[in-house]
Formats: C-alpha cells, sequence, structure tokens
C-alpha cells in the first residue's frame, strides 16, 4: 500500500503520544497513569518505613549514651534521605505533569482566538476518530482519552466564561483582574508575558485538575470495589448506589491526598533568594487552585468548579465506558447536561457556554447528509464534524468525507442544515420515500463489505468514521481548502 495512505499525519501521531504520555500503559510505567499506581502501591510501605524511623528516633533520643547518639545520627541521617528521596520523586513526577499540560496547550492553542478554536476542534476530532465505537475495546480507548478531551474542553469553557460573569472565586479573579486591560480574545498578541503568565498561573492548573480528576480511582481500595474483591470483575460494569458512593469517597480523598503528597510545589533550582520566595509563593498558590478546582466540582453550585465538573460530564458522555455505549446517542448529550442543570448539580449558564462551544453533534462525529442537487440524482452524502461554534447550535460545521457517493480526503467544508441532516426523524422521513433499490445502491457505494452493509440501517442516520480515518490522506480534514 502506498505510503500516503497508511500511517498518521504528523498532527495525529502527536495526539497518539500525548494520549500515552497521559493514561497510557506501557513497560516503562512513565505515564502520568503509571506514575500515580506506582505511587499508591508504594505509598502504605513508605510511610511505614518512616513512621519506624520515628518511633526509633524518639526512643533513642530519650537514651542518652554515646551508642545511642551515634545510632540516633545514623537514623536521623536515614530519615532525612528518605523524605528527600519521596520529595525529588514528587517533583518528578510535578515537573512531568506540567510538562504535559504545556505540550497540551502548544497543541490546542495558537496566536489567534480563531487559531485556537480551529487547534482545539481538530485535537477533539482526532481524540473521536481514533477512539473506537464498536467492539470490546471502546470501553479502554475511551478511559484513556478521557483526560485529554476533557482538558482541552475545560480550556475553551475557561476562555468563554472569562468573557463572562462567574462566581470564580479569589484566585481566579485576582489572575483575571492582571488582563482586565487587555482584550482577553487577543491576549497573546497583544501582551505575550501577560498571556504567558495567564497560562502558568490558570491554565496550567486548570490540565492539572482535569488530568487527575479520577486518578484516585486508581488506589488499590477503589480498585477492589470497581474489580471487585477476587479482581476478576469488569472496571467498567455498573457498581451499586453503595459502591458508587463509596467509590466516590475513596476517588476524591485520594486524589486529593496524591496531588498533595505525590505531586506537591515543583522545587526551585537556582541561588536567588528572593526568586525562590516568589517561585514557592506562586506554585503553592497554583497547587491551592487545583485544589479548590477539584473539591469544588464536587458541588460546583454556581462557582469555578462547573469549570471542571460541566466537561467531566459531557466527556463520560461522548467518551463513556459503560456496556449501553451508542455512538447514535451522542448528540444527545446536553439533554443529561441540562438535567444535570436541572437538578442543581451544575450550573445552568455554564452549560449554555458549552453549548454555544460545541453545539449538539461532538467534534469528529459522522454526520450523513442530503445534498442540495438531490432533485438531480437522489442519494445522501457523509460528512464529519470538525469545527467549534456553530453558528446554529444543530447545523454542525463540517468536512465532506464524500462525493457523488466516493469518499474523498480533499473535501470542503460545509454547514449541515437541520433540514438536510439525516440524524432527525423529520428529514429522515421526508428521504425515506426513496425506494429500497435505490438506498440499497447507495449503501453498496459507501459501506465497505457486504457484512458491514448487513448490520447498517437501510436509512442511516449517521456513520462511524473510524475506519475513513485510519488513511492518512484522510487525516487532514482540517487544512485550509486551497
Amino acid at each position: 500500500m502506498s505510503k500516503h495512505l497508511t500511517g498518521d499525519t504528523n498532527f495525529t501521531a502527536k495526539v497518539k503520544v500525548l494520549l500515552s504520555k497521559i493514561y497510557g500503559r506501557s513497560t516503562l510505567k512513565d505515564s502520568v497513569l503509571e506514575r500515580a499506581i506506582t505511587y499508591y502501591e508504594l505509598e502504605q510501605s513508605s510511610h511505614q518505613k518512616l513512621e519506624k524511623l520515628n518511633q526509633d528516633i524518639v526512643r533513642l533520643a530519650k537514651i542518652n549514651d554515646d551508642r545511642s547518639k551515634a545510632k540516633l545520627d545514623n537514623l536521623e541521617c536515614e530519615q532525612r534521605d528518605s523524605l528527600q528521596e519521596l520529595r525529588l520523586e514528587s517533583n518528578s513526577r510535578a515537573q512531568h505533569l506540567q510538562l504535559i499540560c504545556r505540550d497540551i496547550i502548544e497543541l490546542c492553542e495558537g496566536e489567534t482566538s480563531a487559531e485556537t478554536n480551529k487547534k482545539s476542534a481538530e485535537l477533539l476530532g482526532t481524540i473521536q476518530l481514533i477512539s473506537p465505537t464498536e467492539g470490546s475495546k471502546v470501553a479502554f480507548a475511551n478511559e484513556r482519552n478521557k483526560p485529554l478531551y476533557r482538558g482541552v474542553l475545560v480550556l475553551r469553557l475557561l476562555d468563554q466564561i472569562c468573557l463572562k460573569t462567574l462566581s470564580s472565586g479569589a484566585y481566579l479573579a485576582k489572575e483575571l483582574s492582571k488582563i482586565s486591560d487587555y482584550n482577553y480574545k487577543e491576549l497573546r498578541t497583544e501582551n505575550e508575558a501577560a498571556y504567558l503568565e495567564f497560562v502558568d498561573h490558570v491554565k496550567i492548573p486548570m490540565l492539572m485538575a482535569a488530568i487527575l480528576q479520577d486518578i484516585g480511582n486508581y488506589h488499590p481500595d477503589a480498585q477492589k470495589i470497581m474489580h471487585g474483591v477476587d479482581g476478576k470483575k469488569s472496571m467498567f460494569r455498573a457498581l451499586t448506589v453503595e459502591e458508587r458512593k463509596t467509590l466516590l469517597q475513596i476517588n476524591y480523598r485520594e486524589t486529593i491526598k496524591y496531588l498533595i503528597n505525590g505531586i506537591g510545589v515543583v522545587i526551585y533550582v537556582g541561588n536567588s533568594k528572593e526568586e525562590r520566595d516568589t517561585f514557592n509563593k506562586v506554585e503553592t498558590n497554583k497547587l491551592r487552585f487545583v485544589k479548590q478546582l477539584l473539591k469544588s466540582s464536587i458541588q460546583p453550585k454556581l462557582g469555578v468548579g462547573n469549570l471542571l465538573k460541566i466537561p467531566q460530564i459531557y466527556t463520560a458522555i461522548v467518551l463513556s465506558t459503560k456496556d449501553n455505549y451508542n455512538y447514535k446517542l451522542l448528540p444527545k448529550v446536553y439533554q443529561a447536561l441540562y438535567q444535570n442543570a436541572e437538578r442543581g448539580n451544575c450550573c445552568r449558564s455554564v452549560v449554555d457556554s458549552l453549548y454555544q462551544i460545541t453545539g449538539d453533534f461532538p467534534q469528529g462525529f459522522g454526520v450523513i447528509y442530503i445534498p442540495n442537487d438531490n432533485d438531480q440524482d437522489a442519494r445522501y452524502e457523509y460528512a464529519i464534524v470538525t469545527q467549534l461554534y456553530p453558528d446554529v447550535p444543530n447545523e454542525p460545521i463540517c468536512r465532506i468525507a464524500t462525493r457523488q457517493l466516493t469518499f474523498i480526503g480533499h473535501g470542503h467544508d460545509l454547514v449541515v442544515k437541520k433540514t438536510n441532516n439525516l440524524y432527525f426523524v423529520e428529514t429522515a422521513r421526508e428521504f425515506s420515500s426513496i425506494n429500497k433499490e435505490r438506498l440499497n445502491e447507495i449503501l453498496e457505494l459507501l459501506s465497505s463489505n457486504y457484512l458491514e452493509r448487513k448490520e447498517l440501517d437501510l436509512l442511516p442516520r449517521c456513520w462511524q468514521p473510524e475506519e475513513f480515518f485510519t488513511k492518512k490522506v484522510n487525516q487532514k480534514l482540517w487544512n485550509r481548502i486551497r
């Protein structure tokens, strides 16, 4: 097979690497997730070792002889070394996490707000398009991909909220006041230094919170609930109400503990006391902000926790790990979000803000539409959602994937009107008058094999572009049209 058909584009490859760095599993055990699991596995033994050292030091301190003093010196030295080792390990995890957050920002933010929205749409769409939508690997892939997807939504929702009013808490309010003299949308071009400081003080902590939000689920106590005492149950199974409640408590408790003890404040490197004091103050405040985000996301009400909670709910549905995952239902995601708002679980106005960003159809979703020239040749065509901020929430901005029932890798952009979108019952009903022979003929052209055609509805409401996206030439959906 020719090289242009196989492999990945540079951007798709970067996304896959980033996903592996965050929640991947490998022999290196070097992802954010694996570092947390290692910490949880060694946490108890490290604590027991330090506790024993403390007890021995207290005991020997009461004995006033030369031999005991020598032993005491050795134990105190061992204690310092152990604490220093733990501190260095935490620092390594903190630096690793913050570096990944910067990689995310580089991948999804540009010089202008328009470029940022385009890059974010590409990142979200790529995650959706490389995530399986059928088969046994759906839950595992979605579990791996959720933190990055959620993080990008958090950033874009932050941008939207920064242009509105939100009960943001003292820390975010203070940081926003620093850039109040500038046009937020053009901050990067108006004042690069102010933008970089806002990234460091606000966006990095928000990404940290989004990535770590469910890390406590990998604590041994949580895993016993998810996998059962015998360890043989599926971690994606439906839990009882009591199991779910206990798991939520463990996840929150252990996530916060990991944030404070397993990540902590990055160690200052340098010789200036003044710089060190400023650095430590900034990093301590950032860590407190992450903690505030995680804590307030449990019951966000009207506050800053909504910036974490609402993307969490959205992502949990679009990249669901449940057995009843149904790709066709993804555009119904806001039904669940507004129900949560009605129950007081999140703020309706912030849901409105995310709705304005994404619309009904998630990035990368496969849309089937009736072209405007359909009177001449009854048919439907395939397209993929590729842009954020649709003018009308239920009329997605797409890149066409087929022309005259032939797959192409260089289509143009198209706003799919509701009256042309087969996802909607009224449109499908109007088109259903087409005879079955013609519908079978279309299916034969657009599906890869007979077995696939047997599984498809005669008049499908959407399509799953996963296979289409495996070809390198088809991964350039966001390239500028020349």
